[in-house]
């Protein structure tokens, strides 16, 4: 089997970043290749944030805690829907956004 022949497929996703977060990408806004490896296993929230690390190591730490849930000041959006499961199918058109709650007093 050649090279060529055994590259997977990616589905491309952008990705916004907020600013408590762009000291990791340097950019309010990154696209990240997410392998699919089959039609009927679309790519997931998960599979964004591993891709994410992959490209921005640390990134996903500062999103998912140790007991791999969201972090309460964190909220995702896809395509404009609120989710905070990882596990939540993307289509190919999808636009992940990041928001960070800010705090203080």
């Amino acid at each position: 089997m050649t090279a060529s022949a055994s590259r997977e497929a990616a589905t491309v996703v952008r990705v916004r970043i907020p600013s408590p977060l762009r000291s990791y990408t340097g950019a309010n806004e990154v696209a990240v290749a997410i392998p699919v490896l089959a039609p009927e296993l679309p790519p997931t929230i998960g599979g964004v944030l591993a891709a994410l690390d992959s490209a921005y190591p640390g990134i996903r730490f500062r999103i998912v805690d140790e007991q791999r849930k969201l972090r309460p000041h964190i909220k995702l959006f896809v395509g404009g829907r609120l989710t905070r499961n990882l596990a939540d199918p993307l289509d190919s058109a999808s636009e992940v956004m990041i928001v960070a709650a800010l705090s203080g007093g």
